[in-house]
């Protein structure tokens, strides 16, 4: 056996690869690309902020029309070496409508950098966030984060971050979560077509597999994941958010029935979305707030 019950890479492959899972990858970032051009014309945005010392360290932010709003933090996918904070500047849409500052982070991408130097830079983008909100008119005391398929990995290694010894920041600076079809264990990806650009060693899986490492004390977590995804999107789903409740920690589940790994993210688009109406929910807003 390479990985749970699977005993070949083609039979790994059929579970994370969209392609064989008939999915059309070209159109649907072409859908995401398009409709983010248009929230950058319609909505105002603050482009390619740097938090890092590379180019590649940067935000995108959406800020909310009324001063001191939460903050969503955005996470995009792409399997850790594909797309870029440009390709997912659509999810600002629906929440800033309903008064939340949106901030989509850029990282690196792997084979360039490890998975290990992508989670520092996650890490080191939440920590800039939380010292600057107040200068683009967001809350420092009520950051959210969430993210997609590699986000939703990165979303989770974020809320296990000891932001007090490592980065002298208050320890609940994370709120809540809400993790999007998330790869919550490593193990699978080095059997896999990912591994001659992810070059994932033994020690960077165990390192950087969230099921892993549950945190003792975080906010509160929504999982999601779309019911057309394959069995074992849905299964790391599943096991992290049953692994997080055996900790005792706060988490639920948001159903997405009819999605799959690409539309399961579309609901940012409309305010009145079960993807934004959980986010609301999430962060305690306010009609005055709205």
């Amino acid at each position: 056996m390479l990985y749970q019950n699977f005993q070949t890479q083609a039979e790994l492959d059929a579970q994370y690869n969209p392609k064989e899972l008939g999915l059309d990858t070209s159109a649907c970032m072409d859908f995401y690309t398009t409709n983010s051009t248009q929230v950058r014309q319609e909505l105002s945005c603050h482009l390619n902020i740097p938090f890092g010392p590379t180019r590649f360290e940067h935000v995108d932010i959406f800020p909310a029309t009324q001063p001191y709003t939460p903050i969503l933090v955005f996470i995009h996918g792409g399997y850790w070496i594909m797309a870029s904070s440009k390709d997912f500047s659509f999810v600002a849409k629906g929440l800033v409508a309903i008064g939340v500052t949106v901030v989509v982070i850029n990282y690196a991408l792997c084979p360039k950098v490890t998975i290990d130097e992508i989670v520092r830079q996650n890490r080191a983008s939440i920590a800039w966030i939380y010292q600057n909100a107040k200068n683009f008119g967001g809350d420092p005391n009520r950051i959210y984060v969430s993210g997609h398929s590699a986000g939703g990995h990165l979303t989770a290694m974020v809320m296990a971050t000891d932001w007090e010894n490592d980065y002298a920041l208050p320890h609940n600076i994370i709120k809540g979560g809400f993790a999007i079809s998330g790869l919550f264990d490593l193990m699978p990806f080095p059997y896999t077509w990912l591994q001659p650009k992810l070059q994932l060693s033994w020690a960077e899986v165990l390192r950087n597999s969230p099921i892993r490492h549950i945190p003792d004390k975080a906010g509160s977590l929504i999982i999601t994941y779309g019911s057309e995804e394959s069995s074992e999107f849905q299964r790391q789903s599943q096991e992290f958010l049953c692994a997080w409740r055996a900790k005792g920690l706060e988490g639920e589940y948001l159903p997405q029935p009819g999605k799959n790994h690409f539309t399961v993210i579309d609901g940012f688009l409309e305010s009145n979305s079960p993807v934004c109406k959980a986010i609301k929910r999430q962060m305690n807003l306010t009609v005055a707030e709205q």
